[in-house]
């Protein structure tokens, strides 16, 4: 299994540090990306993936965790990026959902952030929460540091903005929310992404997927994304296996060992 987003640098949440390794790799954990929100924890992030073979990193400011910014931070997370397991910018995006954000700094950060991006020649993980105009408009603008791709992570909208971030040549990622019994719109979404764009996560520790909703998530639980996007588009458990496999190395090269080249 491969889950292409999660946070397991949340030392506080998972306990043991080798004891989450040895309990991922028991599951059948292949590859897994660590997702950093800030500085802090994308640092911790790198330092994970050089603690365990099988977890890779990703760096950036989420647009709810701007407010730890410090001058220079941007450089920092590029530096972080040249590490060999480095493998994206994220998560990256807005976010609306909350009282008094200050959605112009959201804006710039994002856009920042995905020309950052394209400088380290690597794809963006894009966070978007009451935001899907905006995030669409500000994609479409700066369509030219798409280069290397980018992947809207959680994807929670509907089929016609999955439609629109497909046209810009996105990845769809898909998490707990999949599996929930309400989830029609999800459903609709789950089978129009064509095979080549569609990648299963599960943004531990949140949203763990039914049937363990409520709990604390972990990335093992992957497996229940796998299971319902399988079932929901009609394929082999193995087939959607080897083709989420098939995309996420090619949307996240450095998964790998290459970073040369575009999508």
């Amino acid at each position: 299994m491969i889950d292409t987003h999660a946070h397991i640098n949340y030392p506080e949440r998972y306990g043991d540090e080798e004891a989450l390794f040895a309990d991922l790799s028991e599951a059948g954990m292949e590859k897994l990306i660590d997702v950093g929100w800030n500085y802090d924890s994308s640092l911790y992030a790198a330092q994970q993936a050089e603690r365990c073979p099988f977890v890779y990193f990703a760096a950036g400011f989420h647009p709810s965790n701007l407010g730890d910014f410090t001058e220079g931070d941007f450089e920092r997370i590029a530096e972080l990026l040249k590490r060999p397991k480095g493998v994206a910018v994220g998560e990256i995006g807005l976010d609306y959902h909350y009282e008094n954000t200050d959605e112009e700094a959201q804006k710039r950060a994002f856009a920042a952030q995905m020309e950052l991006a394209h400088a380290c020649r690597l794809p963006f993980i894009i966070h978007s929460r009451d935001a899907a105009a905006d995030t669409l408009a500000l994609l479409k603008q700066n369509k030219r540091f798409l280069e290397y791709g980018a992947v809207m992570h959680c994807f929670s909208g509907s089929p016609e903005t999955a439609a629109e971030y497909l046209k810009l040549g996105l990845y769809i990622s898909f998490a707990g929310p999949v599996t929930f019994k309400n989830a029609r719109r999800l459903d609709e979404v789950a089978k129009m992404v064509p095979a080549d764009r569609i990648l299963a996560e599960t943004d531990s520790p949140y949203l763990a997927p039914e049937p363990l909703r409520g709990t604390q998530n972990t990335p093992k639980n992957v497996k229940f994304v796998y299971e319902k996007l399988a079932l929901l588009r009609g394929v082999p458990l193995p087939l959607l296996q080897e083709q989420i496999r098939k995309n996420a190395y090619t949307l996240f090269k450095k998964l790998n060992g290459t970073n040369d080249g575009k999508i």
